[in-house]
């Protein structure tokens, strides 16, 4: 612990802004670093936690951070299998991990919104979207890392990027903590196959309650969910909550009430009220009302960014106009060799080509124009932000809403409408939104490997490789979520992608139903009038409350334990351990989703005919195996919880054994 002492010291205690600061590992130093081992393994967890973060994002509408519990299983892995590993190479691999859980996060947000548009894009239309929007936001971040990294020392904390750095360079402890993520992989795995495969237990309780009609108390027993609001604490998770609290008791009942009289389907609903189930009434017409919340905070959110956005943009131009230079500069040091500027031009100059050429994009060659300026742009703002508040609180959907509202009117203005309008618009917008991602995550990688001593150019192209590997993987994963749950269903709701498609379609198709929008905007507003954070809120409002009821479960965990402890040391160091064992209840259950949608589709394709769905045999057995199932689901997702407790406080016992 020494050493991650003295580098959080150095780094913000004793090197003033603007002076240099001494990385871990020396200029001089001859270190491995870019090693086959290093890299192999960092693409194999880019594609582990890139599928993994599709599942849960087009669950929930969110993705977690990879880059912590990447920088932990590497360090264990490499020991173990190699017998040692360089601090560099530790960092390589969870440079290279880390790209699939952005890229995914990319994607699910904006492409599936084709399918939900039955447009069907191809795996290879996935594929090329992906890729080419990675490898432009690592270019493009490539001349801001010396002005934000470098010159802006002591200035941009960026969270996510020290704290990785503290990680590895403490990695005397990283077995260990390794143990955690495999423990979290092994029990969310393990829970969602019994869960979801064998359907012992109910995978989403409700209860309906009496005299009241269509109000529902209900959630979603996943350990996934708890994991989420352990990560992203109580604070968020209680504004997430009182959001679906407003959508589901107050909205969904005030709509049933009102409209039990009605005669006619009230738009955009295409039945009567007086025979919508909750969900029914959530579908038709309160997720347009989430949008219009999700709208407004992510534009608050943007807002709230100007300044500095103004800012990142002018040090971006100023960056690009030092010259060009076509090979990595031998007089400069080589914790400060970036990528040629060549590669950098003459790289978004073919990614422009490429997309111009693609058969898939209708538009001409104003589509691709479009996808590069806005990335560019967006990408000088997404970097400087999450150097700010982090990745987690990069406002990504705001600005793809933003690209979208505008690119939209714009193709639309220009005679673009119908389902050409639409693909050119969201394949703007996928390309747009995997560029800010990638970014934020590139800033991030960047900023532990200044911090560790790394050599930047190695990094970037290990950023690049993690985008190539996870992009050939994200496409299939899509394709078979689909095939296998639905895109749009209950079981994958798809928030965001529901998001994007309603803001497309809407302004294509003059089909927005204003009001509904213009009511979840102005409740948004009310919570930030409050001082409540309104894009949190508008998530809650917009996700079924049955996902924001486990996650406060475990913002209430992480927040009971915070006030349990009060010495900062060892609160920090419990919730590191119940980062680290979220994170793995997250990957595990998302990965096992992603098996269990594999068996779903050979099942339906014929390959495979066995049969693990005993539910129908238990309620054979016990006719009130129902009301049992959903006693069981609270039992063990309380069990879960538990373990999550004592995981954390296992290190204040430990203590006091020394």
């Amino acid at each position: 612990m020494e050493k991650k002492r003295e580098l959080t010291s150095q780094a913000y205690t004793e090197i003033p802004a603007g002076h240099e600061y001494e990385p871990v590992i020396k200029d001089h130093e001859n270190v491995p670093e870019f090693t086959y081992q290093a890299v192999i393994l960092g693409i194999i967890l880019s594609v582990v936690f890139g599928t993994a973060n599709a599942y849960l994002g087009l669950k929930v509408g969110m993705t977690v951070s990879a880059s912590i519990p990447a920088a932990v299983i590497s360090m264990a892995v490499l020991r173990k299998l190699f017998k040692r590993a360089t601090i560099l190479e530790n960092n390589m691999a969870q440079t290279v991990g880390s790209a699939g859980e952005s890229l995914a996060a990319g994607v699910i947000f904006t492409i599936p919104a084709l399918i939900l548009l039955n447009l069907s894009p191809g795996i290879g239309l996935i594929f090329s979207l992906s890729l080419l929007g990675g490898i432009l936001g690592v270019l493009f971040m490539i001349p801001l890392r010396n002005f934000l990294i470098v010159r802006e020392h002591g200035r941009l904390p960026f969270p996510e990027g020290t704290a990785c750095a503290e990680v590895i360079v403490a990695g005397e402890s990283g077995g260990n903590r390794a143990n955690l993520v495999f423990q979290g992989v092994m029990i969310g795995g393990i829970y969602k196959f019994i869960m979801s495969g064998l359907k012992l237990w109910s995978e989403e309780p409700e209860w309906h309650i009496p005299g009241l009609r269509n109000f529902v108390v209900g959630f979603d027993s996943m350990p996934a969910l708890l994991g989420v609001g352990y990560i992203i604490g109580p604070k968020i998770a209680c504004y997430m909550l009182a959001g679906g609290v407003l959508g589901w008791w107050v909205f969904i009942p005030l709509i049933s009430f009102l409209g039990a009289t009605i005669t006619q389907p009230v738009y955009p609903g295409k039945e009567l009220i007086s025979g919508m189930d909750a969900w029914a009434v959530w579908t038709n017409y309160i997720r347009y009302v989430g949008a219009g919340a999700v709208a407004l905070g992510g534009f608050v959110s943007l807002f709230k960014s100007i300044p500095t956005i103004v800012t990142s943009f002018a040090a971006g131009f100023r960056e690009l106009s030092g010259g060009i230079n076509f090979k990595i500069q031998k007089g400069v040091r080589r914790t400060q060799q970036d990528l040629p500027m060549a590669v950098v031009l003459g790289g978004a100059l073919i990614i422009f080509a490429c997309l111009w050429l693609m058969p898939q994009i209708p538009g001409g060659v104003i589509v691709p124009l479009l996808m590069v300026l806005f990335t560019f742009f967006f990408v000088t703002v997404s970097s400087r932000i999450v150097g700010i508040v982090g990745s987690s609180s990069n406002p990504v959907s705001g600005m793809t809403i933003a690209t979208l509202l505008l690119t939209s009117y714009f193709l639309y203005r220009a005679g673009y409408t119908g389902s050409d309008g639409i693909i050119a618009a969201l394949s703007i917008g996928a390309v747009v939104c995997i560029g800010i991602a990638i970014a934020g995550d590139t800033s991030q990688d960047l900023k532990t490997g200044y911090l560790v001593g790394a050599t930047p150019y190695k990094q970037q192209i290990g950023e690049c490789l993690g985008v190539l590997f996870s992009a050939m993987v994200i496409g299939v994963t899509v394709y078979i979520l689909n095939e296998s749950y639905g895109i749009g269903s209950k079981d994958l709701p798809a928030p965001q992608a529901n998001l994007m498609k309603m803001v497309v379609e809407g302004v294509m198709r003059n089909t927005l139903p204003w009001t509904l929008v213009l009511v979840g905007a102005g409740s948004a507003l009310v919570a930030e009038l409050f001082g409540v954070p309104s894009l949190a809120f508008a998530v809650g409002l917009y996700l079924p409350l049955h996902l924001s009821t486990p996650i406060i479960l475990g913002g209430i965990i992480r927040g009971w334990l915070d006030a349990k402890c009060t010495d900062k040391a060892e609160n920090n160091e419990r919730n590191e351990k119940g980062i680290l064992y979220s994170s793995g209840l997250i990957a595990g259950e998302a990965l096992m989703g992603v098996v269990l949608a594999i068996y779903v589709f050979m099942m339906d394709r014929k390959w495979i005919t066995l049969d693990i769905d005993y539910s129908s045999q238990l309620a054979a057995m016990n006719p009130n195996w129902a009301s049992i199932s959903t006693w069981l689901s609270i039992f063990m997702l309380m069990l879960v919880a538990i373990s999550l407790e004592r995981v954390i406080m296992g290190g204040k016992r430990e203590g006091k054994k020394e």
